[in-house]
């Protein structure tokens, strides 16, 4: 009966709009205080175990690199470098968008922040240039969600903590991913121009690639910082991120010199107000994993799963299914908590990888921020653009389609995810 009602509860209040962190910490503070055999203490107790993992502390210091060098002037200079790579192409600007949110992102692991930082500049250049809607739109927004699967994401941390895994071997695994889904994305753009007419122009010289190569370098090896500190075995990722944060700063106060040393203070405001919010989620969402552990939740439906002898194809369908829609209403990290301890006992079951897991829940993640009603990605592209959240979706629709595609490749194809861990 508890468990029904925790769930009952939890949906009621998300349906009412309380907020996904007030909805998951009353659902079970209710059902503590009413129905379960607790102390109260429990409580207070798990939410601050929620959130006391040395790990997560590299959730702010990411954000802090994202903000300082998306203000810092970075995202501008990798635009450049993208344009002298891809520009050249028929629909070669909006491709340029797609490759640099595709580099963006391997520097702020956030999809609002890459949206934000290169569409700010991109949706209008876009469109002067005489594309339609789908192509300045569509492809940043779409793009924009790289942020999320390109390591340093802030999401595959969440996905590690609550799924106990290593947050490097995460990090590796999203990158083939992220490289194959920004070439999809760039491909149909360039087929999508080629169907409208539109021409190629001339290609830049090698010596501008090389000056705009050497322009979006200082920014581009915080990429080699992060990941070159991981894998070279000199930081853990919540070091990298200590580190990655201080180098974004000298690089856009003393060699960009874009941001004043007044600025700093209101970049850290906002980065601050952005991860106290994904804290909060995750502390609270760590309160409910729990809380449905204790209840024996998960390992009843992983034994449900065993006896009713569902295939790996089915289950897979039906995890996807239920991201799926769950990504329509939820914020990605608090989505995570609820879900992976749920699933994850009776993937294992069926000898799913977890790390191939964390890539699906991902992928759904990157598709949950392009749809209604919630989709921050939406949100961002509507207040650059001045359109509402349904036309920014409507014109994201020929690369939603790809992300779905991409999300079956990653389902049922595992080497995707794994062959780079040797697995």
């Amino acid at each position: 009966m508890e468990n029904t009602l925790l769930f009952i509860l939890l949906f009621l209040l998300l349906f009412l709009n309380v907020p996904v962190a007030v909805s998951l910490g009353l659902s079970v503070f209710t059902i503590i205080f009413f129905f379960a055999d607790l102390d109260i203490a429990y409580f207070s107790q798990q939410i601050f175990n929620g959130i006391n993992h040395f790990t997560l502390a590299a959730i702010p210091l990411f954000v802090l690199t994202g903000n300082v060098l998306s203000k810092g002037g970075a995202a501008d200079r990798i635009i450049r470098f993208a344009k002298a790579v891809v520009g050249h192409f028929p629909g070669g600007l909006p491709m340029s968008a797609i490759f640099a949110c595709t580099i963006f992102a391997a520097v702020s692991g956030s999809s609002p922040a890459t949206v934000a930082a290169i569409g700010s500049i991109m949706f209008g250049a876009i469109q002067e240039a005489g594309y339609s809607p789908k192509f300045s739109v569509g492809s940043i927004v779409s793009a924009g969600s790289l942020g999320i699967l390109i390591p340093p994401s802030i999401v595959l941390i969440v996905y590690g903590v609550t799924a106990e895994q290593s947050i490097g071997d995460l990090f590796l695994a999203g990158f083939i991913p992220g490289a194959i889904l920004g070439t999809m994305l760039m491909l149909v753009t360039y087929i999508m121009a080629r169907r409208e007419g539109f021409k190629r122009v001339k290609r830049a010289s090698f010596s501008e690639v090389a000056t705009s190569f050497k322009n979006a370098f200082p920014g581009l090896f915080t990429i080699v910082i992060i990941i070159g500190g991981i894998y070279g075995g000199i930081f853990t990722p919540t070091e990298a991120a200590a580190v990655s944060a201080v180098y974004a700063f000298f690089v856009s106060v003393f060699v960009y010199r874009d941001i004043e040393l007044k600025d700093i203070i209101n970049v850290t405001s906002e980065s601050v107000i952005t991860s106290t919010m994904i804290l909060f989620i995750i502390a609270n969402a760590m309160l409910f994993a729990n809380f449905i552990t204790i209840m024996q939740i998960p390992q009843s439906l992983a034994q449900w799963i065993v006896d009713m002898n569902f295939s790996k194809v089915v289950f897979l369908i039906f995890i996807n299914i239920l991201l799926l829609i769950g990504g329509n209403f939820m914020e990605p990290s608090g989505l995570i908590m609820i879900i992976v301890p749920l699933i994850l006992p009776a993937a294992m079951k069926l000898g799913i990888d977890p790390i191939q897991l964390g890539i699906i829940v991902t992928v759904n993640m990157e598709i949950g921020m392009l749809t209604p009603p919630v989709g921050l990605n939406l949100f961002v592209a509507s207040s650059i653009s001045g359109m509402n959240i349904f036309e920014v979706f409507k014109h994201s629709l020929p690369y939603f389609i790809v992300l779905i595609i991409f999300l079956l490749m990653v389902t049922y194809i595992p080497q995707i995810s794994l062959i780079i861990l040797g697995r």
